[in-house]
């Protein structure tokens, strides 16, 4: 069983237990890259480079998958570098991984660039964040309380 536990300070401890795929031994597990990053950096697990054209996405495999528990979610979401430096980003970002999930953890990444993009083994593609999810009932009404906003919308605010 996945559990929470508490660390000092009050602050929750979840563990998320990875599983590395066959042929992927050597890639590095999702890990920060400095002591106050928020997301786990994933690495490509494609066996030959991928070229992505302009305008062109792919899923991409990472070579892991994972169980958390029930509270969480995962986030895929764009490398902020890749995305400025060669227009590559995440498409449907960020991205949810459920916590019931068992496969494989793959990235749909797409070029926005000008120019083609290859991604090579052990490449550095997008980042991982791990989020709680409440618990949430769903009721029905026939009234919702009202608000000063109502039902304004797109551009309501005038900004």
């Amino acid at each position: 069983m996945i559990k929470q536990q508490r660390r000092s300070g009050g602050i929750r401890l979840f563990q998320v237990v990875f599983k590395r795929l066959p042929g992927n031994e050597e890639l590095a597990l999702p890990r920060k890259m400095s002591e106050l990053a928020a997301g786990f950096d994933l690495q490509a697990a494609v066996i030959e480079p991928v070229t992505l054209n302009p305008g062109e996405r792919k899923l991409i495999p990472t070579g892991f998958a994972m169980a958390m528990p029930a509270e969480l979610e995962a986030q895929i979401r764009p490398r902020s570098g890749l995305a400025f430096k060669h227009g590559i980003t995440c498409l449907n970002s960020p991205g949810t991984i459920d916590a019931d999930y068992r496969g494989e953890v793959k990235v749909l990444l797409v070029n926005l660039g000008q120019e083609p993009f290859v991604i090579e083994r052990g490449e550095r593609i997008a980042q991982m964040l791990f989020q709680v999810v409440p618990a949430v009932q769903i009721t029905e009404a026939d009234e919702l309380p009202d608000t000063v906003r109502g039902a304004g919308g797109f551009g309501h605010t005038g900004v």
